[in-house]
């Protein structure tokens, strides 16, 4: 739950923009737009097999390409 206290001073859109922030920090907003449409579950896990092969194309590319490794 997201609480905002209003300063002392403070104008409504300065509150207003601050509410906003502290939403979008909180993850509210993002967790709208997921639930916003029924997804099917085999949907859900598609999107994280393919979220899955896109780190690992992404992780062995750094790994072969010398220049894009991190060192340690």
């Amino acid at each position: 739950m997201v609480k905002l206290t209003l300063r002392e001073k403070e104008s409504i859109q300065d509150a207003v923009r601050r509410f906003r922030k502290l939403i979008e920090r909180s993850g509210i907003k993002k967790e709208m737009r997921r639930r916003e449409h029924f997804e099917k579950p085999s949907e859900i896990k598609r999107r994280a097999r393919l979220r899955a092969a896109r780190r690992n194309e992404h992780l062995r590319k750094i790994a072969q390409n010398p220049r894009l490794a991190v060192t340690q």
